[in-house]
């Protein structure tokens, strides 16, 4: 019997784990659109730590930043009561980014779920209302209320009781948007579905979204922790139809690489945190000066490199070199891809396979028979061609290499 590495045996004795099959791979370091192990063996990050790292890895600039701000101070105080610099600064770059009017101000927290809880919470708090709609095999996070409006059973039947009043609906289903009522506080929902296998919505749907809310005097919340910051094409998903939502949820690439969460609105909307109770949202970390900071050197990577429109050439590429075969269909946009297979079957070989070839991948929550594209942003065009073959040689190796 192989001896079990030190390091990993401590990893599965101390650390709690999320399944009984970790991937398992240490990280040495991590560069660029790759990471590395502790005997030098290199892999491209086909997931970005679910798109979080659209500026690539130990980008200097980033790290520059997070030196800088932390020679002058960690956490001082909990979330907004003093005046933070980092907090300010990026908070402004992002309301200068968005549609003019729609949003005003950026509440910070620590990660997505918290960003969901605190924005179901401002929605329920600013209509007077109780009821929550969700769709099918979406994802927002796993803290209970963010779990409550998964679009999974499950993931959720273990844990229940969760919020009452969770109506799900089909996404893409227009006929079923009339169940959007006066009850209804807010219907959360991706832009781009990403946990289901990167469905986008049909042509209109968003828009009919939009205007059921409206008629009902409910509130529109996008989720575009996955799909923010250049990942899809645009800077926001949101703005590929130009159909804006009450609150904008972020997280996950809004910290360059750090812990940072948020939901955007308007001040009206906002203000409602401020009386009957005072302090209605409360964070101890949220927006930490560090994370700030970080966060704020990506935006600027992002937008000074277009690295959304760069995005979008990628796309291009992709489905212009990655063909085989066994490769149904790529679905999404941008470097937000799925791979569609033939099988789930060749999935999990493809998945057994990659780490030889060089590939870090992992599934989708709600798809299993589709392979996850969605490396750093500022993958060069040089890289692409490389990862593109060895996708395709890896799918050869699943008709014929023994697992």
């Amino acid at each position: 019997m192989i001896p079990m590495n030190p390091l990993k045996e401590s990893f599965l004795k101390y650390l709690g784990q999320t399944s009984p099959y970790p991937i398992g791979l240490e990280i040495d370091h991590a560069e660029g659109c790759f990471v590395f192990d502790p005997e030098g063996n290199k892999y491209y990050d086909l997931i970005s730590g679910f798109s979080v790292s659209n500026t690539g890895h130990s980008n200097p600039e980033i790290i520059e930043a997070i030196k800088c701000q932390a020679e002058k101070y960690l956490h001082t105080m909990v979330y907004g009561e003093y005046i933070q610099a980092p907090q300010v600064e990026y908070a402004k770059a992002l309301i200068d980014s968005l549609p003019q009017g729609s949003f005003e101000q950026v509440f910070f927290t620590n990660s997505g779920a918290e960003a969901v809880e605190g924005a179901l919470k401002l929605a329920k708090r600013h209509t007077g209302r109780h009821e929550l709609i969700c769709f099918r095999n979406a994802y927002h996070g796993s803290t209970h209320g963010a779990l409550s409006v998964m679009g999974s059973e499950l993931y959720k039947t273990a844990f229940r009781p969760l919020l009452p009043s969770v109506r799900i609906l089909d996404f893409n289903d227009f006929a079923q948007l009339n169940q959007i009522s006066r009850d209804t506080a807010a219907v959360i929902v991706e832009p781009l579905q990403a946990e289901a296998g990167i469905i986008p919505p049909a042509p209109g749907f968003l828009k009919a979204l939009r205007e059921q809310c409206n008629a009902a005097g409910s509130l529109l919340l996008f989720d575009e922790i996955q799909t923010g910051f250049g990942r899809t094409g645009e800077l926001f998903a949101f703005m590929h139809e130009k159909v804006i939502p009450d609150i904008l949820i972020l997280a996950k690439a809004l910290g360059g690489g750090m812990p940072l969460g948020a939901f955007i609105s308007s001040g009206k909307i906002m203000s409602a945190f401020t009386r009957d109770p005072v302090l209605g949202h409360l964070t101890t970390f949220g927006g930490h000066p560090v994370s700030c900071a970080a966060g704020l050197a990506s935006f600027n990577i992002i937008n000074r490199r277009q690295l959304a429109k760069e995005s979008s050439q990628h796309e291009v590429f992709i489905r212009k070199n990655l063909q085989h075969p066994s490769i149904l269909e790529i679905r999404g946009k941008g470097l937000m891809l799925a791979v569609v297979l033939d099988s789930g079957e060749r999935v999990d070989r493809f998945f057994k396979l990659s780490l030889r070839q060089g590939l870090l991948f992992d599934y989708f929550l709600f798809c299993h028979n589709a392979i996850r594209v969605a490396p750093p942003l500022t993958i060069s065009e040089k890289e692409l061609s490389d990862l593109c073959k060895r996708i395709i040689q890896t799918l050869d190796l699943t008709e014929t290499q023994p697992i």
